[in-house]
């Protein structure tokens, strides 16, 4: 593999993750045009939206099985279409089994997108001998906020949900289907290509000693889904702020995780993923204990912000150490890891709703500030710790590249 032939697929896999990112956004922030435009009923609703992160699962448990036998930029190609036409399905739908069945194949391959892309992303990792995987998410990050204003213009512009989502489909469908084709695998453990027959190579994967990380990525959704779902209602009801800047958290929440991961990979050759990710874990408990206790609407918003910072760089750590765990398995450790990550989104915004209605809205903020930190009893699964130029440690597999 040659350092030109990384450097493309790293731009494509980065794209791949931005386009992701704006059809997430596109999808999740235009609920309540989806549920008018349908006639979803509220009690209904919630249906609907568990069933997306379920069949999510299971496209992640299909495409553990798949990458035994095909590429895993195979499934990626015909995945990320999938995604983006099913979004259209969803603005383009009348009936109400329409809306099913679009939401039946995002969800799906939105399954098959995740884990495809973490999959090339660990293996591109290993090839560049250095951490690079946060900047994937960040990029992730970076279309979320995107997307979301997009959606922003079209709700602005009373735009229908078909009018809002065909321009950005007829500009991302072609660009991702160009961008394949520079897909790229890195390199296994012992230095053959990665690709199909990976998942099976390097002995039988371990769920005992996958299960830290798995308890780790269900801790940081719960974390996230927290953040997305419940901060408006929160700033508004709780610290007593205007229906205009109850919208602010989740914007700075978003903007901070971009940030805060564009620098992550850095943190991570100088310190180690295991000092990154106790650091992160720290300051996200911290801003969970900021949000739980703030008197008023500012302080809040300082508490997601510090929410923002630690939370993004776990996820993506938690991918490359599932790479690190199982070198010669990763394929099958990185779909198996990526289930848990919609464990965490469905159980996070349910649990604090219940316990918000229970006992308080701040007292169930210490549920997830909890979660958090019991990353910090599993820290040492990120290890060992990756190359570190220029200190005398482990030499990286290929030249520098990028």
């Amino acid at each position: 593999m040659t350092d030109a032939g990384l450097r493309h697929g790293r731009a494509s896999l980065g794209l791949s993750f931005g386009v992701q990112g704006v059809a997430f956004a596109l999808l999740v922030t235009r609920i309540p045009a989806i549920q008018d435009q349908y006639g979803i009923s509220d009690g209904l609703l919630p249906v609907f939206l568990a069933a997306v992160p379920i069949l999510a699962g299971a496209g992640s448990v299909a495409t553990e099985k798949v990458v035994a036998r095909v590429r895993p930029s195979v499934v990626l190609r015909w995945a990320q279409p999938l995604v983006l036409l099913a979004l259209l399905g969803v603005g383009a739908g009348r009936e109400l089994w329409h809306v099913a069945v679009a939401l039946g194949v995002f969800g799906l391959a939105v399954g098959a997108l995740d884990a495809s892309m973490n999959m090339l992303g660990v293996s591109l990792q290993r090839a560049y001998g250095r951490s690079i995987m946060t900047g994937f998410h960040a990029a992730f990050s970076l279309g979320g906020i995107a997307g979301a204003s997009l959606a922003w213009a079209g709700a602005r512009w009373e735009l229908s949900l078909l009018a809002s989502y065909l321009p950005v489909v007829a500009v991302l469908l072609p660009a991702a289907l160009v961008g394949s084709r520079w897909y790229t695998e890195g390199k296994g453990a012992e230095g053959t290509e990665a690709g199909a027959g990976s998942g099976s190579a390097g002995g039988a994967l371990s769920f005992k000693l996958l299960l830290p990380l798995c308890l780790i990525m269900t801790f940081a959704y719960i974390g996230d889904s927290t953040v997305s779902n419940w901060s408006a209602k929160y700033l508004q009801d709780v610290l007593g702020s205007s229906e205009q800047l109850a919208t602010v958290p989740y914007n700075v929440y978003m903007v901070t995780t971009l940030l805060g991961r564009a620098v992550g990979d850095l943190g991570v050759r100088r310190f180690g993923a295991v000092a990154v990710v106790r650091g992160g874990s720290l300051l996200a408990a911290g801003g969970f204990a900021v949000v739980a206790v703030a008197p008023g609407a500012w302080v809040g918003m300082l508490g997601f912000t510090m929410l923002g910072f630690g939370l993004c760089v776990i996820v993506p750590q938690t991918f490359a150490a599932a790479g690190r765990m199982f070198p010669g398995n990763s394929d099958a450790a990185v779909a198996r890891l990526n289930i848990f990550n919609y464990v965490g989104f469905l159980v996070g915004s349910p649990l604090v709703g219940a316990l918000g209605d229970a006992w308080s809205y701040r007292g169930a903020m210490l549920v997830p500030m909890v979660l958090v930190l019991a990353t910090l009893v599993y820290a040492r699964a990120f290890g060992p710790e990756p190359a570190r130029y220029g200190g005398g440690h482990e030499r990286p597999r290929t030249a520098d590249v990028g």
